[in-house]
C-alpha cells in the first residue's frame, strides 16, 4: 500500500525539472498517476494537497470500518431523556444490529464513537445534563430600583433568577425583598412560566431554603421550603458551601441578566413593580430566543423540541405559602385556637399537642405527619368565633347554643301556657337576644318542679293580667304551692328584701 505521498509537491517539481529526495517507488506511483489520467501541474495547481491525493490515489488510506455506525445524531438525540443512558441505547444498539448480517460495535468504541460526534459536530455532551431534570435557582448580585415620583425616594429590587439546566430557559422576577414568602412565591411563578416542574431544584444555601449545611451529616432544609418542593414532586438539592460550580448553568445566566436585564434597562426610570416586570419579561423573552454561539437552535427552540414535554405536570392547585404555630393544645371543648377563634380536632385527641399550618385561606390542624383537620380561616375581624365539624364531635346530642328557637321547642315540651310565657318573653323585648336569660330561667323552673305544676303555673300567671309573666312570677306560685290550690292570685313575696338599699334621697342628689 502506498503511503500518504505529497502528490501535489512532486508533480510540482517535476514541472519545474527538480528532485527531491523522495522515495523512487512514490514518485514513480506519482508519475504513472498522473499520466494515466494526463494531468499536470497546471490542472492541478488551485487545488488542496488532500484533493489531489484523492484525485490520483482515489479510495486510498480510507478506513473502513466493519462495523454498523448507529445513528450518532439520533443517540445524543435519546441520551437527552431522563433515565436514558449510554449502557442502555449501546444494548438497544446491539440488539437492532443482531437482527442483521452487520458487526456490533462494543460498548467502549460505542462511547468512544459519540464522543467523537460531540468532538466533530460541536454539540455538549448529554451524559451529564438530561432535559427536564433539573432548574438552577439563585438571586442576582446586582441589583435595579424603583423610583417614586412623587417624592424622589428610590427602592431596592432584588432579582430572582431560574434556569433550566438542559435548555437554559431563563426565568427572572423581581421582588422587593428576599424574605421566605417572596422566595416561595417566586418559585411558584417560576414553575408556572415553565408549564411544569422537574424532579430537582439546585439552589445556594440561603436561610431562605436551607437551614443548615454541615459537612458530615444530612443537610437540614427549611419546613415551608421543603413543603413547596413535595408540592411540585420536586426534591432540593443544595449546592456545596462556596461551591458555585455545582449550579454553573444559573451563575452562567446571572451574569447575562446583568448584561441583558439591568445594564439594558439602566436608562429607563420605573414607578412600579409592575411596570419593571413587564420590561424585564421582554428582556428575558428576547434573551431565550437568540441563537446559541456553540450549539444549534435557542434556549426556547431547544425548551420546545426536546424538553418541555418531558416536564412533569403542575399540580391542580398552585402552591400556597403558609405559617406554621406549633405545639397548640387541643382544649377540654375539642377546640384549638388561632388568632382568638376556636377551630375544631376530632374529640380522641382532647388533651394532645398539634401544630397549626395557616395559609391565606384555609387552617390545617396536623399532628407529626398527619392532617387531622382542616377549616375555612375566619375572617380577622371576627373574635371568640367557632368553626365546628359535627364529624369532630362524640356521639350524642351535639351543644347548642341558645336562641329563641331551641327555648321554644323546650317550653312546647311543657305545655302549651309555658310556651305562651317564653313567646311573650320575647316579644317584649327589642332583640332576641335580650329575652334568653328570662325565658332560660323560667324554663328551668321545671328541674325543680313537674313540667304539669310550671304550665299550671304559667296558667294563673297569664290569667291574672300579666302579659309577660318572668321567674318573678312563677317561682313564688310554685314556691307556695298556689298551682295546686287553683287560685289565681298572684302575690308579691312576702319577705323583706335582704341587703343594703339606698333611699330615694341617695338617687335625688340629697344627703346619704
Amino acid at each position: 500500500m502506498v503511503n500518504r505521498i505529497p502528490a501535489k509537491r512532486v508533480l510540482r517539481l517535476r514541472a519545474e525539472g527538480l528532485s527531491q529526495r523522495i522515495s523512487r517507488n512514490s514518485i514513480t506511483a506519482v508519475y504513472d498517476a498522473a499520466d494515466t489520467l494526463d494531468i499536470d501541474f497546471d490542472d492541478i495547481a488551485d487545488m488542496d494537497d488532500a484533493d489531489v491525493y484523492a484525485l490520483l490515489f482515489p479510495g486510498r488510506g480510507e478506513h473502513r470500518s466493519i462495523f454498523i455506525q448507529p445513528d450518532w445524531a439520533q443517540v445524543h438525540k435519546e441520551l437527552a431523556k431522563v433515565g436514558v443512558t449510554l449502557k442502555l441505547l449501546h444494548g438497544e444498539y446491539t440488539d437492532q444490529v443482531s437482527t442483521t448480517a452487520g458487526v456490533p460495535m462494543s460498548y467502549d468504541r460505542f462511547c468512544r464513537g459519540y464522543e467523537r460526534h460531540v468532538m466533530i459536530t460541536g454539540v455538549d455532551s448529554r451524559v451529564g445534563h438530561k432535559a427536564a431534570r433539573t432548574v438552577e435557582v439563585d438571586w442576582s448580585g446586582p441589583t435595579m430600583t424603583l423610583l417614586d415620583p412623587a417624592t424622589g425616594e428610590t427602592r431596592k429590587v432584588y432579582l430572582f433568577v431560574a434556569c433550566l439546566a438542559f435548555s437554559r430557559l431563563a426565568f427572572v422576577e423581581p421582588t422587593l425583598n428576599m424574605e421566605q414568602d417572596t422566595w416561595l412565591r417566586a418559585h411558584v411563578s417560576m414553575f408556572e412560566f415553565f408549564g411544569g416542574s422537574v424532579p430537582r431544584i439546585v439552589c445556594d444555601n440561603l436561610k431562605t431554603g436551607v437551614i443548615s449545611h454541615p459537612r458530615d451529616g444530612e443537610i437540614v432544609l427549611n419546613d415551608a421550603y421543603r413543603e413547596l418542593a413535595a408540592h411540585y414532586s420536586a426534591a432540593v438539592l443544595p449546592g456545596r458551601v462556596r461551591a458555585p460550580k455545582d449550579k454553573p448553568a444559573v451563575e452562567n445566566t446571572v451574569g447575562h441578566v446583568a448584561t441583558v436585564v439591568i445594564a439594558a434597562l439602566r436608562n429607563r426610570t420605573f414607578a412600579s413593580l409592575a411596570e419593571l416586570k413587564a420590561a424585564i419579561t421582554e428582556q428575558i423573552t428576547t434573551y431565550n430566543a437568540n441563537a446559541f454561539q456553540k450549539r444549534p437552535g435557542s434556549r426556547v427552540s431547544v425548551f420546545q423540541e426536546e424538553e418541555q414535554a418531558l416536564l412533569r405536570p403542575l399540580p391542580v392547585v398552585a402552591y400556597e405559602i403558609s405559617t406554621w404555630a406549633r405545639r397548640r393544645r387541643v382544649a377540654r371543648n375539642g377546640h384549638v385556637t388561632w388568632a382568638k377563634n376556636y377551630y375544631s380536632v376530632p374529640y380522641i385527641h382532647v388533651g394532645e399537642h398539634v401544630d397549626l399550618r395557616i395559609t391565606a385561606q384555609l387552617v390545617e390542624i396536623w399532628q407529626h405527619d398527619r392532617r387531622l383537620a382542616s377549616h375555612v380561616l375566619l375572617p380577622a375581624t371576627t373574635v371568640n368565633q367557632y368553626a365546628t365539624r359535627e364529624a369532630d364531635l362524640p356521639e350524642g346530642k351535639a351543644w347548642r347554643e341558645w336562641d329563641r328557637e331551641r327555648l321554644t321547642d323546650w317550653a312546647k315540651r311543657i305545655g302549651p301556657h309555658t310556651t305562651q310565657v317564653v313567646e311573650r318573653i320575647f316579644e317584649s323585648v327589642p332583640v332576641d337576644d335580650q329575652g334568653i336569660n328570662p325565658a332560660v330561667a323560667v324554663l328551668r323552673l321545671s328541674r325543680r318542679y313537674s313540667p304539669a305544676r310550671l304550665d299550671a303555673a304559667a296558667a294563673m300567671a297569664l290569667a291574672s293580667g300579666i302579659y309577660s309573666p318572668r321567674y318573678g312570677h312563677l317561682h313564688p306560685i310554685l314556691a307556695t304551692n298556689r298551682d295546686k290550690a287553683g287560685t289565681t292570685e298572684v302575690s308579691e313575696p312576702d319577705h323583706e328584701p335582704s341587703g343594703y338599699v339606698r333611699g330615694a334621697s341617695y338617687y335625688a342628689g340629697g344627703e346619704k
